[in-house]
């Protein structure tokens, strides 16, 4: 108790933070003890998951499966938060701009190793369309360069794009590719069929959002760089989602958020820019001359709590604890208890490439033939509680299911029994759910 007491002081928690702090933590005694078993196996061992689940405080009267949006925090990092606003807001001058917000050089660090990075490559952002906007806006573009994209791709980051097309003259290039991405070459040929001499710029995201598939940045991050053009990486469904370090990728820019799978304070994000890189991009917001190499002039965005970013530090640890590999295998065997069921039925349809485990991880899409997601949407959640989000994109529409280390086994179970009855048509409302004919 007292070595732990101590680690969690390191956090700068007070007593009472510590005793509820202590809670959140328990699950890394079961590691300890579950240390020569295979993150395959641990998967499905309930017994350790439970002291996951009650490292966080989350309304178990409702069934959440939409954190690919944004995720609870585990107690030890709402603790850390709690204990950071407090002494910020004695004297804010004082703690905030003296002490708290030099610390944020600690998460930094911690960030650059979960990435395999140099920390001078590393910014403290808010959230991934920040991280990402700020090499959207910042790289110098002329009228008549393109860029390529996706039309899965994030709505604001094409928005982004958009909005410089409309100012600039540029042009603005959303290639469509197969859903389910059955082969990856698919993917990479819609792409590279796009570029012309006028590219400079390729914006990919690493999972998308809209189906969970797991896209070959690397072919695409090689594929830039061979033909000299710049490419973003959208992380924002990755960072601390499955194992993979920036070496894996290839890229010079990678935007996330951290309050989606680091389980980080609402409002965090990071963003890489590979060191060589950073003197060419301009920030979102001014910063002198003497900062142009510093990746620190891109977190130049005026007074802001500290208390937010420092937390993040709780929330780098808990995920080193768990281990990547362990988060990873649980959350695809919490997908495989319901999938394996529902992909029974020949009218329940996937958008990734569920045979293939490399292709998805902890976010799937899918729909039921001749049912309407929209109203099977409400009907999860107005009939079952269930928190899902819905997808929407001319080539498909479906429902989106995110779970987290928190979930329970037995909610997945819940959430395969409803589907199943729907897809089987054995639901008493199954009727209200059919699409309308069109007439």
């Amino acid at each position: 108790m007292a070595s732990r007491r101590r680690f969690l002081g390191t956090l700068g928690m007070g007593s009472l933070a510590l005793v509820n702090a202590e809670r959140s933590l328990a699950f890394v005694q079961q590691l300890q003890a579950r240390a020569d078993i295979s993150a395959a196996d641990l998967a499905m061992d309930e017994t350790f998951w439970m002291s996951m689940q009650e490292a966080f405080d989350v309304d178990r009267s409702i069934i959440n499966l939409n954190n690919g949006g944004v995720s609870p925090s585990p107690r030890v990092v709402m603790e850390a938060q709690r204990q950071y606003l407090d002494q910020e807001n004695t004297a804010p001058s004082y703690t905030m701009w003296r002490h708290l917000e030099p610390n944020v050089e600690h998460v930094r660090n911690g960030l650059a190793r979960m990435f395999a990075v140099d920390p001078e490559e590393i910014a403290l952002t808010r959230n991934a369309s920040e991280s990402l906007q700020i090499v959207q806006q910042g790289m110098s573009l002329k009228a008549g360069d393109e860029i390529v994209t996706t039309s899965q791709d994030y709505p604001r980051m094409i928005t982004t794009f958009e909005q410089r097309v409309r100012r600039e003259g540029l042009v603005l290039k959303k290639v469509d590719y197969p859903v389910p991405l059955m082969n990856a070459d698919d993917y990479v040929h819609a792409i590279e069929e796009a570029i012309s001499p006028k590219t400079k710029l390729i914006l990919v995201s690493h999972v998308c959002f809209m189906t969970g598939q797991i896209l070959p940045v690397a072919r695409i991050t090689k594929l830039a760089r061979e033909r000299g053009i710049e490419c973003i990486v959208d992380g924002a469904h990755a960072f601390n989602h499955f194992p993979f370090t920036q070496q894996d990728l290839g890229c010079d820019y990678y935007g996330t958020s951290l309050h989606k799978w680091t389980h980080a304070p609402i409002g965090t994000g990071m963003l890489f820019v590979r060191k060589e890189k950073i003197p060419a991009i301009w920030p979102l917001m001014a910063a002198g001359k003497d900062q142009d190499d510093n990746i620190r002039k891109f977190e130049e965005i005026g007074t802001h709590p500290a208390a937010l970013h420092n937390a993040v530090g709780a929330a780098i640890m808990f995920n080193e604890s768990l281990g990547i590999n362990r988060k990873a295998a649980r959350l695809r065997a919490l997908h495989h208890h319901w999938i394996d069921r529902v992909s029974k039925h020949d009218n329940v349809k996937f958008y990734s490439n569920t045979h293939d485990e490399s292709n998805w991880c902890g976010i799937l899409v899918f729909s039921i033939e001749g049912i309407d997601t929209d109203k099977l949407s409400s009907y999860l959640f107005d009939k079952h509680r269930i928190v899902i989000t819905g997808i929407s994109h001319p080539q498909f529409k479906g429902i989106r299911v995110s779970p987290s280390t928190y979930t329970r086994m037995s909610e997945m179970t819940e959430f395969a029994d409803v589907i199943e009855s729907v897809a089987t048509g054995k639901c008493k409302d199954i009727a209200t759910l059919r699409k309308e004919e069109k007439k």
